[in-house]
């Protein structure tokens, strides 16, 4: 009996796993990009992990895609906080259908001509067909499994009952919690523990309070996978973990709390329905203290945000913070990353440059922090492998590489600030040629925020074929200047530095942001 209720959850588990991965494979980077483009905010997070993790099946393939995406950089760490809330809310479907399809309806007969047509379909068709009987094989395991699991645990009454666990007190209640931990741990499946657990229920081996405090345990238990996926891992990754794991103990907190009310109100509203529906009432109260955890925590998701960010300081410098090493094996994401670093450093020397032209609201930078920060970006990009024949990752690539090769020249024109561009903007015959290129920096920036990119490549390339046309007659006559001895040798040399130093300005601005707008353009954002 013992070795029939394992078989049955091994089989429930790896109906778990086919299913999703065939899930994943058909739907995979359809939902990908839906987390990507419709979470804006953490109520539109909350409803798109919900579905997404519905879809999948896995909270866990949600929760570690949304780390990912935070390092790179496609998510905002508090947004990411949304999907969090609303993948345990998503996975919460896997009761219902356990609950619905596996007991009440007793699919398990008709489980098995569902493996055979999955299994046929994976032998014999090709790609989204072949996902699909995967997909469909997956599914009808998953049912037999919760058949075998029931036959199993149906005479295993007399070895494991509701006496023979912890008491229904506080304590008791605490350490089957502990025990749903550590069963998620072992089984890394959340869905395959809520099966176990119903399948205990409706043979009696558990009680309905026992069954809520196990449940709750399992529901602590997915963190673990989150915390895993972010050794190593980007700040703002690591950050996105351990949210998951605050707020599961917050909602698991609530659910502790909720277990007796719960109780009681099913007795007050249907008198005898918790016994004869218990495992539907089971799963009801999974997906309610789950719905409540959402409801509570999404008004101040801006508070646990910056909670989060206290208890967990960036100790690494602000641009590169998201070179996340574990994104190298999946180089889209890679690349996304190195983009992120590079446009920081780009707006950090734009201000630099703004300053030492005179613009109030320009902003010095530290240029040896951000010398570094070149560096390990451009070391960041040498380590990108792509797997992939995808010309546009390729395109992407070769785009960053000559971004930061000019990055790092505009670097160097910054560093000359102290003669060449105080010079320049001391001179008066350069003086509009300043004032047009500081004009010209702002409206790039805007533009970069506002994800323009055209307009503000267009922009740069029109100031600086203008700077470099307006300039050349004012260096003619400065060189003839010093030639006829109109002026020394050492104020015309330095007003020839500064003019080259306004042309390599203007011009560096204009490559770096025509390769960050091909980049974007290739990448689709």
């Amino acid at each position: 009996m013992i070795i029939e209720a394992i078989g049955g959850l091994g089989l429930f588990l790896l109906g778990m796993i086919v299913m999703t991965d065939g899930l994943r494979m058909l739907a995979g980077n359809m939902m990908r990009a839906t987390l990507m483009r419709f979470t804006h905010t953490p109520l539109s997070g909350a409803i798109t992990g919900s579905l997404t993790t519905a879809v999948l099946q896995s909270s866990s393939a949600t929760t570690v895609a949304t780390v990912g995406f935070v390092s790179a950089g496609l998510i905002s760490f508090p947004a990411a906080l949304g999907i969090i809330f609303g993948a345990n809310l998503g996975t919460t479907i896997t009761g219902w259908l356990v609950a619905i399809v596996g007991f009440k309806l007793k699919l398990g007969s008709i489980a098995l001509p569902l493996i055979f047509i999955g299994a046929s379909l994976k032998l014999f068709t090709k790609r989204r067909y072949a996902n699909l009987g995967y997909a469909i094989a997956g599914f009808g395991l998953i049912f037999v499994g919760i058949a075998t699991m029931q036959d199993g645990m149906s005479g295993l009454g007399n070895i494991i009952s509701p006496d023979r666990l912890p008491a229904d007190t506080l304590i008791g209640r605490l350490q089957l919690v502990i025990l749903g931990i550590v069963a998620t741990v072992i089984t890394q499946s959340s869905s395959a523990g809520v099966a176990a657990t119903l399948t205990a229920l409706y043979t009696g081996a558990v009680n309905f309070e026992q069954a809520a405090a196990l449940i709750i345990g399992m529901d602590v238990g997915t963190t673990v996978t989150a915390m895993m996926a972010t050794i190593g891992a980007s700040v703002n990754a690591r950050r996105t973990g351990l949210a998951h794991v605050l707020y599961n103990l917050f909602t698991a907190t609530i659910a502790l709390v909720f277990i007796t009310p719960y109780t009681w109100l099913w007795s007050r509203i249907a008198p005898g329905q918790l016994a004869a529906n218990a495992e539907i009432a089971l799963v009801l109260f999974h997906t309610s203290f789950n719905l409540i955890g959402v409801s509570l925590m999404l008004p101040g998701s801006s508070q646990f945000a910056r909670l989060i960010q206290t208890l967990l300081p960036s100790q690494f410098s602000a641009y590169t913070e998201g070179l996340d090493e574990s994104l190298l094996i999946q180089p889209v994401l890679a690349l996304r990353a190195a983009q992120q670093s590079a446009q920081a450093e780009l707006l950090a020397l734009l201000g630099h440059v703004r300053a030492i032209l005179g613009d109030p609201a320009g902003q010095l930078c530290d240029l040896i922090e951000l010398e570094v920060a070149l560096d390990e970006t451009q070391g960041y990009l040498d380590q990108i492998q792509l797997k992939s024949t995808d010309n546009h990752d390729l395109e992407r690539l070769i785009n960053l590489v000559h971004m930061l090769d000019h990055l790092q020249r505009l670097h160097e024109r910054c560093e000359e600030e102290e003669d060449r561009a105080n010079t320049a903007k001391s001179t008066v015959e350069l003086t509009k040629e300043c004032d047009l290129l500081v004009v010209s920096i702002q409206d790039i920036v805007k533009n970069i925020h506002e994800k323009r990119w055209l307009e503000a490549s267009q922009n740069a390339s029109d100031v600086s074929a203008h700077i470099h046309k307006q300039v050349k007659p004012y260096r003619d006559i400065t060189i003839s200047q010093i030639a006829d001895g109109q002026i020394d040798i050492p104020l015309g040399t330095a007003r020839l530095e500064a003019i080259r130093w306004l042309r390599r300005v203007s011009k560096h601005i204009r490559r770096i942001t025509q390769y960050l707008s091909q980049t974007s353009l290739a990448s689709g954002k």
